[in-house]
């Protein structure tokens, strides 16, 4: 059969352990079959970013800035564990993170539903979009230890020669510290991508920080968020018939469990991280959200948002059969396939990448899953499958 032809590459950012395995076999039974498929590879593997003292990952965001999108696999984030059992020369920070900062914007993740998996939260009818900042605070930090007694200061040296020094804690003995920021522009680029995305899905965009306590940090978010809104979405919100709500981030929480779901929430970075895993699972699992980063300048790089699924692919090492949940990772592909296929007036492209996504889900609601969803499911009949004989039915399938 011909392929379909694609004009422009993706840039493909191949990861770490199960997920690049499970990237590899998605490749050769999805895509290489039905695509010429044209992309700027780089491995952002752990070894990989150690050889290249991590430039390869900004080389990746560079590319897809030219692009225009990207897909990338689930990577290692390295702690002391990792670092001694990779031999790496540092502690590599999150590449995620370094991509984030170059590419700014916001990570949009929404639950995959599909007929047979109910949400954990009884109440919850509609999907939830989490709408994660995607720079800055902890993701950026800057950490100390203090190995003993001392003052800790946070200094500010203005252009102008003045200076605004606070005092931090005074030290009377040993302990850790962390230094955050944030920036007024990428706040506003957070805040002006989550109205624009409630716009174009007619749905409910709700805000929560804790301004309370952070009365200068969280409470700038606040603020440039409704100076935005005032001045530029709050008669576009009227006539769309949606509404837009801050409140305390602890209220959100509480108000979210209790919600039919279907809105947008935002959050700033950290929040977005853990309610987003919070949201996923409570939907069904962690391998049943897609997640993209949409930059101010349109750039898109869509992600599996969950990990690289260590303890099976140590079982994988062994030649031992593992069921590894490959919808996330489907998606990131289909996700970036169709924005390829929509920016460059590739219909066929397009057409490809939702009917890969029709027969995935199509093969979940026929029965045939992995294990995480066969522990859950409310249908009857049921064949839970290993990693690869769940691929294979959704080859069939497409």
């Amino acid at each position: 059969m011909n392929k379909i032809h694609m004009t422009t590459p993706l840039v493909e950012m191949d990861g770490d352990e199960m997920t690049r395995i499970i990237w590899q076999m998605i490749k050769e039974k999805l895509l290489l079959p039905y695509i010429d498929l044209q992309t700027e590879y780089y491995d952002l593997g752990l070894k990989k970013r150690d050889e290249t003292n991590d430039q390869i990952t900004t080389l990746s965001a560079n590319a897809t800035k030219k692009y225009g999108v990207a897909v990338k696999c689930a990577t290692i984030t390295p702690n002391a564990d990792r670092v001694k059992e990779y031999g790496l020369k540092e502690m590599w920070k999150s590449p995620n993170g370094t991509i984030r900062a170059i590419l700014d914007g916001t990570v949009f993740r929404t639950p995959i539903t599909v007929r047979g998996i109910r949400p954990c939260v009884r109440n919850w009818k509609q999907p939830i979009t989490i709408a994660r900042h995607a720079y800055g605070d902890v993701y950026k930090n800057t950490e100390l230890r203090a190995s003993g007694s001392g003052k800790a200061y946070l200094v500010l040296e203005g252009e102008g020669g003045e200076s605004k020094k606070e005092l931090i804690h005074e030290f009377r003995g040993s302990g850790v510290l962390q230094g955050i920021h944030n920036t007024d522009r990428s706040i506003e680029s957070f805040a002006r991508a989550c109205f624009t995305y409630a716009l174009s899905e007619k749905k409910d965009l709700w805000f929560g920080a804790k301004d309370t306590i952070s009365k200068t940090y969280d409470g700038r978010f606040k603020a440039i968020f409704d100076e935005v809104y005032e001045q530029e979405y709050r008669e576009k919100f009227q006539v769309a018939g949606i509404t837009y709500f801050y409140s305390l981030i602890d209220d959100i929480v509480a108000r979210i469990m209790k919600s039919e779901g279907g809105m947008i929430w935002a959050c700033k970075n950290y929040d977005g991280d853990v309610m987003s895993d919070m949201v996923s699972s409570a939907f069904g699992s962690l391998a049943m959200m897609t997640s993209v980063l949409v930059s101010p300048e349109g750039v898109y790089e869509y992600e599996a948002a969950h990990g690289t699924v260590q303890r099976h692919y140590y079982k994988h090492l062994k030649g031992e059969e593992t069921s590894t949940n490959s919808v996330a990772t489907i998606f990131a592909w289909t996700g970036a396939l169709k924005k390829r296929g929509e920016l460059d007036g590739n219909e066929a492209l397009v057409r490809f990448a939702a009917r890969l996504e029709r027969a995935t889900l199509k093969t979940i609601a026929g029965g045939t899953m992995t294990k995480d969803l066969a522990l859950i499911t409310s249908l009857k009949k049921v064949n839970a499958v290993n990693t690869e004989a769940f691929l294979d039915a959704v080859a069939e399938a497409l």
